[in-house]
């Protein structure tokens, strides 16, 4: 999983509440070329033009990551309106798998976001969630509810529950190695010797 795009020194840690989206399409589009994202579908006119994004929200409990995919690159999906639901109920972060809204005022709140980055246009009438609580996959890996997720300036990864104490004590046993050679290297030692000797570079 690689989220390239984040809010300025985003770093982020927490469980992974992932949420799947789909897009919505007026019925009375001849073809997707024609289809447009002002063709409002029945579900934007409706009471729940959003599908269940506002449960998702609302069932965000603290130190959990909202992580949603599934859906095209015609809409943002995710906004400062969101941003802020998230905060109050003591949510971490946010992966988008595609673009996200408000990024100005985004920035001015504080919060981890990684994304594909700005889009002007909203999901209303475009796109909805259709589930949430479930596994999804984005690039080719999975994210299972409850999965560790660590953010940072050169993305994100996802830790498997199940393999979270190997995972995170084969992190911490390179952090030490890495933090013996910097300062082998510091001291002068040639890049080739201290990988000759530690085996780490």
């Amino acid at each position: 999983m690689d989220e390239r795009r984040r809010t300025p020194r985003a770093v982020m840690a927490g469980r992974a509440m992932p949420v799947l989206e789909a897009d919505v399409f007026a019925e009375d589009s001849a073809s997707d070329n024609e289809r447009s994202g002002d063709d409002f579908s029945d579900d934007a006119r409706s009471s729940r033009p959003f599908g269940k994004m506002l449960d998702a929200l609302d069932d965000l409990r603290p130190n959990e990551v909202y992580i949603c995919t599934g859906a095209s690159p015609r809409y943002a999906l995710f906004g400062e309106l969101m941003c802020t639901a998230m905060q109050g109920r003591g949510a971490v972060g946010a992966v988008c798998d595609g673009f996200i809204r408000d990024a100005d005022r985004l920035l001015g709140l504080d919060f981890p976001v990684f994304s594909f980055g700005p889009y002007g246009q909203d999901q209303r009438g475009r796109g909805k969630v259709i589930d949430y609580r479930v596994p999804i996959e984005i690039g080719g890996v999975r994210v299972a509810p409850g999965d560790l997720l660590i953010g940072d300036i050169d993305g994100v990864l996802t830790v498997p529950a199940e393999a979270e104490e190997e995972v995170i004590s084969r992190a911490l046993e390179k952090v030490r190695g890495e933090d013996t050679v910097r300062e082998a290297l510091r001291d002068g030692m040639s890049a080739t010797e201290a990988f000759d000797t530690y085996g780490i570079f």
